[in-house]
């Protein structure tokens, strides 16, 4: 609190909040940028630019210190993901879905958990969030997937799909009912769900191949088929029945981060849209001359600045222990819808030149799409944000 009593505001960065950006935006513009267009066309897995981040520890951001990790804060999470993002969002993804897949453990796991994970992300080894099924998205509770206790292990059966880093995970966070008796019950399926830790290697799992996607091509997206697989009850994460409390507070972490990501794609978009505004003449003039061109211009910038701030006010609130979930809903549903825009408007002021791969406009229209759909469609933050407007009257 300041001397008035009101606590104090400030829209600049702190220099240790500054030095953390700078590092991220020198890795994105040297390490990421540059290669961006071979992974996009050859579909490759980016292996030397995710040991790089992991060098420097950007696989482990949400990690805590004494579990191995580089313990940033949300906020500075946020800070990291728009610059990779820039970069190439597919790559940005691969390297921070890792924190995803790791955040149930973070969150509900014991002492123990967190030390043998976080040391294993720490060692190289990559994690996969695994919730999504064939048919259950944006219902969680519509999960099909098993787990039945059996002494003094669970019997995991089921399909996950749509899971992001699927095929070089060494260990996945997998939800599944371990009450199924709950799951056609509207009111009781939500307290009959646990997660667990369940290593890639054990028997009756597989991954399938990497689905051929519309845009983020190096990030792999994957099914994985649980069939009968025997996990020991010490990997259930937290008590049982609290799976479906911890997805919706990892929503509450994760949410806003991945609408940084989209504040990063469209911030590129906006770069190189005025790169070529600048360069490209028509009528004697430059293109941004042209008003139709500059105020779209101008209102990439507005949309990027309050997307921006979304993202920004939702970490805050995060890290200061208060409850985030009506902003990063805001966050996630404004910086995804307004960054699809930007990068459609960006192709648009590139003409002719947008429609072509060669140029780099065409690929962040192809990537942002997924940020409308995954970590919650547009849609579903729209709910979430009528439910809490209504639950706070």
């Amino acid at each position: 609190m300041n001397a008035n009593g009101h606590d104090s505001i400030n829209f600049n960065l702190s220099d240790e909040h500054r030095e953390i950006q700078r590092l991220a935006r020198d890795f994105a513009r040297k390490e990421i940028a540059p290669k961006a267009e071979h992974y996009d066309k050859t579909h490759e897995y980016p292996w030397p630019i995710i040991r790089e981040a992991q060098k420097l520890g950007l696989t482990t951001m949400a990690v805590p210190e004494q579990y191995g990790g580089l313990g940033l804060s949300l906020f500075e999470e946020c800070l990291v993901t728009e610059e990779l993002a820039w970069g190439c969002s597919g790559i940005s993804t691969a390297i921070g879905v890792n924190g995803l897949g790791v955040l149930p453990i973070i969150i509900a796991g014991t002492e123990e958990q967190k030390t043998e994970y976080g040391g294993r992300m720490a060692d190289g080894q990559l994690a996969a969030y695994c919730v999504t099924e064939p048919e259950a998205g944006s219902d969680v509770a519509g999960i099909q997937t098993t787990a039945v206790r059996d002494g003094d292990h669970y019997v995991l059966n089921g399909g996950k799909t749509f899971i992001t880093g699927a095929t070089n995970a060494s260990f996945y966070t997998v939800l599944a009912y371990t009450n199924p008796a709950v799951r056609d019950d509207r009111r009781q399926r939500y307290t009959g769900m646990s997660f667990f830790a369940v290593h890639r290697d054990w028997p009756g799992i597989s991954v399938g191949k990497p689905f051929d996607k519309m845009g983020q091509h190096a990030s792999d997206t994957a099914e994985v088929i649980f069939d009968n697989v025997r996990v020991p009850a010490s990997h259930r994460l937290g008590e049982e029945g609290t799976g479906f409390a911890t997805t919706m507070k990892v929503f509450d972490k994760s949410r806003p981060s991945v609408a940084a990501g989209a504040v990063g794609v469209a911030q590129r978009a906006l770069d190189e849209a005025i790169k070529y505004a600048r360069e490209r003449m028509t009528m004697g003039q430059p293109i941004w001359q042209h008003q139709a061109i500059g105020h779209m211009i101008a209102d990439m910038a507005i949309q990027i600045e309050a997307a921006r701030m979304l993202v920004w006010r939702s970490a805050w609130d995060y890290d200061h222990g208060d409850r985030n979930t009506i902003h990063a809903a805001m966050a996630k549903a404004y910086a995804a819808d307004s960054a699809m825009k930007i990068t459609t408007d960006a192709v648009q002021v590139f003409g002719g030149y947008g429609f072509m791969s060669e140029y780099p406009v065409e690929k962040l229209m192809r990537d942002i799409k997924i940020y409308q759909i995954y970590e919650g469609t547009s849609q579903i933050q729209r709910n979430i944000i009528v439910r809490e407007l209504f639950r706070s009257r």
